[in-house]
C-alpha cells in the first residue's frame, strides 16, 4: 500500500486541500480521499473510494467502489482478484472512473 500512496498521493503542498489515505479494518483495506469542508475548513472529512475484503475461505479478494448512492458496490469488471497488489494495480489504473472519476 505504500507504494500505492507515493504514486497516487498530491504533491505535498496540495495535501492541506486533498490527500489520499489507507485504512485496514479487519478483513478489508479501504482507499479514501480527506479534505477539508468546506464551511469549517479546520475539520477533515473522508470519502471513500475503494474497498478490498479477503475472502479466507476462496483465497480471494473482493473488490468493491462507493457509487453515489454512498454504498459499496462489486466492481464488475474485476470483482475478484487474487492479492492486495492486484487490488491495487485496478484501482490506480481505474480504467471505468469508478474509484476516481
Amino acid at each position: 500500500m505504500g507504494a500505492f500512496l507515493e504514486k497516487r498521493r498530491p504533491p505535498a503542498h496540495i495535501r492541506p486541500q486533498l490527500d489520499i489515505g489507507v485504512r485496514v479494518s479487519g478483513q478489508s483495506v479501504e482507499i479514501f480521499e480527506v479534505r477539508p469542508r468546506w464551511h469549517r475548513p479546520q475539520e477533515k472529512f473522508e470519502t471513500p473510494v475503494a474497498k478490498a475484503t479477503y475472502v479466507k475461505s476462496q483465497g480471494i479478494w473482493r473488490v468493491f467502489w462507493m457509487r453515489r448512492d454512498l454504498n459499496w458496490h462489486r466492481y464488475d469488471p474485476a470483482p475478484e482478484v487474487s492479492s492486495v497488489e492486484e487490488f491495487v494495480e485496478i484501482v490506480h489504473e481505474d480504467k471505468h472512473a469508478c474509484f476516481f472519476g
